[in-house]
């Protein structure tokens, strides 16, 4: 069965897509620790991150680079935190939080629960400054 991610990446599931290209995709989370929390995700569904192909992690790495530099445009903080924890959805993917201070970055806090209009209005900022 496809990952959650992938029916994102289908359009089967709406999503707040930020920036995408033919390999990648980035949409804001929609529990975020952080408004502007976005999920950067390879199009290839493979589970740990470290079992990508080398040009599909490094390339990851890039595009997430350029999407964070988008988000710390669109989104005011001191920092865009980068995380990788993928236990949650069996998908190659990475965390970028706007952050202010390292608690920030902490996912045993409460996570937001930000209305539609909220994660619309982030993410045209976001793809604006993208």
């Amino acid at each position: 069965m496809a990952s959650i991610f992938t029916r994102i990446i289908n359009r089967e599931i709406p999503s707040h897509i930020v920036a995408e290209d033919e390999r990648y995709i980035a949409f804001l989370d929609i529990n975020p620790l952080t408004i502007g929390h976005t999920l950067v995700v390879s199009k290839k569904e493979v589970d740990y991150l470290f079992d990508l192909d080398d040009d599909i992690l490094a390339g990851m790495n890039v595009f997430s680079k350029k999407v964070a530099i988008a988000i710390k445009k669109a989104v005011p903080c001191v920092r865009i935190g980068v995380e990788v924890i993928g236990l949650e959805v069996p998908h190659a993917h990475v965390h970028l939080i706007p952050m202010n201070r390292t608690e920030d970055l902490n996912f045993m806090r409460p996570k937001l629960k930000p209305t539609k209009e909220e994660l619309t209005e982030v993410a045209e900022r976001i793809r604006k400054a993208f």
